[in-house]
């Protein structure tokens, strides 16, 4: 009962939290920031969909860059198409969605190891860039959409009001539009989590076998929960589009998976809310080293998941959640002095080694 009750009042607090923001940002930021804000909440539904697979289902894919692109070009081409965004919108997730499931059921059905997993995954991943990265010149087209091959697809119409075409967002409603779905994707994949689905798939993460031997379809378990990511990738593909009008093959790039797992690997893969954190944290890094010329991104974003990789295995939120908070609140209770302070100090870097 009484985790339960500190489970519902950190949901609250985040939910709080989310919407102040919501409410505060668009008050006190310029254009500029608001823009950046709102593709830090894109990042942070990518972000989850893959901490919801691979934190909770044990399911590390390296091609979910690929989902990520292909719900981007979906919604790209459609959207040229069709002139409005609903349809367009709605596609963008069913894609991927069909993409993963049809992927997943190969692989988990035909019960491929981990390895392998990540290896196919990685492939199609790299399928995906080099079949778009090709596609330049006036015969490469869908309908009235040009793929545009290494020079992407430009000009690409922002999400509009359902099924009214002249009512497009502007940077404010799509703003609006990004986080709100940002906290909907994490109080829906949390609600879903406290089901039987979700306990079953924590299961199959922690002993998969022994689920099945309890009688359990770890494959159905698995293959649907694949979905899902997909789906949620995809969903960020759209935004990303929506947000900046313009696509090139970039989206399906390994670069943009190895990311993804620095986000997770920063944040803490078991949680939901420390992808998100990592996701905004490492992004708004990366703006500022792109603000000189001194260092290279690249160089230090390895630097990051090095450090974390060997001081915070667990990540920012499991450390802070399990370790930290706890310390800090016996030893308020105590009343610790500075050298039992220090002590506490040495005692959670050792623990993160752990």
């Amino acid at each position: 009962m009484i985790a339960g009750v500190q489970l519902n009042w950190g949901l609250v607090a985040v939910g709080g939290l989310g919407l102040g923001l919501m409410i505060a940002l668009p008050l006190t930021l310029d254009l500029f920031a608001l823009l950046q804000v709102t593709l830090y909440a894109i990042f942070g539904i990518l972000a989850l969909s893959l901490a919801f697979i691979w934190g909770y289902g044990g399911i590390l894919c390296f091609d979910h860059s690929a989902f990520f692109g292909l719900g981007a070009y979906a919604y790209a081409v459609a959207v040229i198409n069709i002139g409005e965004s609903t349809i367009p919108f709605l596609l963008a997730m069913a894609l991927p969605a069909a993409l993963a499931a049809a992927l997943g059921y190969f692989m988990f059905y035909a019960r491929i190891s981990d390895i392998y997993v990540g290896v196919i995954t990685l492939t199609l991943t790299l399928i995906f860039y080099n079949c778009i990265n090709a596609t330049a010149g006036s015969a490469y087209h869908i309908g009235s959409a040009m793929l545009g091959g290494f020079n992407g697809m430009p000009n690409i119409p922002s999400i509009n009001i359902p099924f009214l075409p002249e009512e497009t967002l502007e940077p404010l409603g799509m703003f609006l539009l990004c986080g709100g779905l940002l906290l909907v994707v994490y109080f829906g994949l949390h609600a879903l989590l406290v089901t039987r689905f979700g306990r079953v798939l924590v299961a199959i993460r922690e002993n998969e076998q022994r689920v099945e031997f309890l009688g359990y379809d770890a494959r159905l378990h698995k293959l649907v929960a694949f979905s899902i990511g997909g789906a949620l990738a995809g969903l960020a593909g759209c935004l990303y589009v929506a947000w900046g009008n313009y696509v090139s093959p970039p989206v399906f790039s390994v670069v943009q998976s190895a990311q993804l797992i620095i986000w997770l690997m920063v944040g803490g893969a078991g949680t939901l809310l420390g992808p998100v954190i990592g996701a905004v944290a490492i992004s708004w890094l990366t703006v500022k080293i792109g603000t000189q010329q001194t260092v290279n991104a690249n160089v230090v974003l390895g630097a990051v998941l090095l450090i974390f990789v060997l001081l915070v295995p667990r990540g920012v939120a499991p450390t802070v959640t399990e370790r930290l908070v706890p310390w800090l609140l016996s030893l308020r209770r105590s009343g610790g002095a500075p050298r039992e302070i220090a002590k506490g100090v040495g005692e959670i870097a050792e623990g993160g080694k752990a």
